[in-house]
């Protein structure tokens, strides 16, 4: 076990020695952007699902989402134009959005 200890304090010292860095460039926070992280495709649509579902002007939470790289498609229908609107917007909002088509249709109230 102290062999051990002993290999490993000597690799350690020898990629000092040989001026390795040790671990890799982390930027400091003030450099980073939120944009760097990377949101998933399933992540995108269960907020997008969410937040529409929860408004309730829209009540969107039967309408048909389709998230592919970021690229957010609405589908369904909905009964006003100014629903269909505010879908666009409230899914634009959702952090990881990249675009937004909007395939609603208005529906045909008898």
């Amino acid at each position: 076990m102290k062999y051990n200890h002993i290999l490993a304090g000597a690799f350690l010292g020898a990629l000092l020695v040989a001026g390795m860095p040790m671990q890799a460039h982390i930027p400091p926070a003030s450099q980073m952007s939120f944009a760097d992280k990377q949101i998933s495709d399933d992540l995108i649509y269960d907020n997008v699902k969410r937040r529409l579902a929860e408004d309730s002007e829209v009540k969107g939470g039967g309408l048909d989402i389709d998230v592919k790289q970021g690229v957010v498609t609405l589908r369904g229908k909905l009964e006003t134009q100014r629903q269909i609107d505010k879908a666009t917007r409230i899914t634009k909002k959702v952090n990881g959005v990249k675009k937004v088509i909007n395939e609603i249709q208005l529906s045909l109230k008898p």
